[in-house]
């Protein structure tokens, strides 16, 4: 769970997914809101919390919260991974159902979530990673760092006791998540971090940062262009 910020991507591939929507019909087109498409299941990976589209094989219905295999080799329900999902298309139903697969994620993974409580260090001089997760302050961040020293925690449950202003650690970290996975504005600050997901290729920030070094790179262009005319001069 290294922090990673919008310049520093480390993609790896999902092996599981949890189906967060699925469209027997395909997605519909407005122009033609009758007519079938190929079904399709829009999905979240159990690993970094990808989102993924998938097509499931021949005579197969994929239900919501299903988790489903996506790796290499013999799969018994995924046909094809079509690539990644843009979480602006996401449908109503996955968006309803994204906070509650996240949350089962992160409980189905509970020794790791708590050994990321024990362990998580600082970021800079001023600031801790534990204050990126919305809801830690930095009254419950001396709280966790003070507990964690007299004996690391062992659960969810005894983290919420020991530190009980907290709140819940799961709900805590799926607000995280879901901050990380939200492309529909350019991070900045506290945001602009990334613990435990993928960046995103098509990140606002990403394109922001392509376009400006586009920009620069034909300035640079532009002003060679005109130091010529002078040596000749």
């Amino acid at each position: 769970m290294n922090s990673q910020t919008i310049d520093n991507p480390k993609p790896k591939k999902e092996e599981e997914v949890i189906i967060l929507d699925y469209l027997k019909f395909g997605y519909v087109n407005p122009d033609r809101p009758t007519t079938r498409g190929m079904p399709i299941a829009q999905t979240i990976g159990v690993d970094k919390f990808t989102l993924i589209e998938v097509t499931p094989k021949d005579g197969i219905d994929l239900e919501i919260h299903d988790k489903v295999y996506i790796g290499p080799g013999k799969r018994d329900k995924v046909n094809r991974v079509k690539g990644l999902l843009d979480f602006e298309k996401l449908t109503a139903t996955s968006r309803i159902e994204l906070e509650y697969a996240i949350k089962d994620i992160i409980q189905g993974k509970e020794d790791e979530y708590v050994k990321f409580f024990n362990e998580i260090d600082p970021l800079s001089i001023k600031l801790h990673k534990l204050e990126l997760i919305p809801g830690i302050g930095k009254k419950h961040m001396n709280m966790i760092l003070e507990e964690r020293e007299k004996e690391p925690f062992k659960s969810f449950d005894d983290l919420k006791t020991r530190v009980p202003l907290l709140g819940d650690p799961v709900e805590l970290l799926a607000k995280r998540v879901i901050l990380e996975l939200d492309t529909t504005q350019v991070k900045r600050g506290k945001k602009k971090y990334y613990l435990f997901t993928q960046v995103p290729s098509r990140h606002p920030s990403n394109r922001k940062k392509r376009y400006s070094n586009k920009n620069k790179n034909n300035r640079n262009r532009g002003g060679k262009g005109r130091r010529n005319p002078k040596k000749g001069n």
